[in-house]
């Protein structure tokens, strides 16, 4: 009868830790992707200035946008905590976005090869970023779940885990953008 208890308790001892372990890696997988997307943010906070100085000289008359585009880089950078870099990058792209729009009126600007370079680079950072928040937010959702379905939430209560925290797209950025499909002679 003593071997049953004894088979019991190692079960549930090898059980607990078992559910332990999983959230505990859970955990060190959010911060390896938080850590992969923080190297693709300092790549496109390292393009920035580049591009700045490349259309500086063209867009003689929109210094306003470029000073929006400078402090949005230094405030993203400066950023701490998933909500805050959220925000902080959701107005670092608006005020990128900004630049490509006015980039319509400089021909010239368009035509630049650097510009060009600068541009694909961009473009492939950002595509990059987007899967690292993917990644990022689908192991937070994993681990959130993990979490709170019975039984493994009796573990994470009696340890003390913490919910991750989601990277969310700020709201602007969700916005579909308006196509004008008006027929104009």
């Amino acid at each position: 009868m003593s071997w049953v208890i004894w088979g019991v308790l190692f079960s549930a001892a090898a059980w607990i830790i078992w559910i332990y372990n999983g959230l505990v890696a859970l955990r060190h997988q959010i911060q390896n992707a938080w850590k992969q997307m923080e190297v693709q943010l300092k790549r496109r906070y390292d393009l920035i200035p580049n591009l700045v100085e490349t259309v500086k000289g063209y867009m003689k008359y929109e210094q306003d946008t470029l000073q929006s585009v400078i402090d949005a880089r230094s405030k993203a950078m400066a950023s701490t905590g998933v909500k805050e870099t959220a925000e902080a990058q959701g107005a670092l792209t608006q005020s990128l976005g900004k630049i490509f729009l006015l980039m319509e009126n400089y021909p010239e600007l368009k035509a630049n090869e650097n510009m060009l370079r600068l541009q694909e680079e961009l473009t492939t950072t950002e595509n990059q970023i987007a899967f690292a928040r993917q990644y990022y937010n689908d192991l937070v959702m994993r681990f959130n779940m993990k979490q709170e379905v019975f039984p493994s939430n009796m573990i994470a209560g009696f340890f003390h885990f913490q919910p991750g925290e989601f990277f969310s797209v700020a709201e602007a950025e969700q916005a579909l953008p308006r196509v004008n499909l008006k027929l104009t002679s």
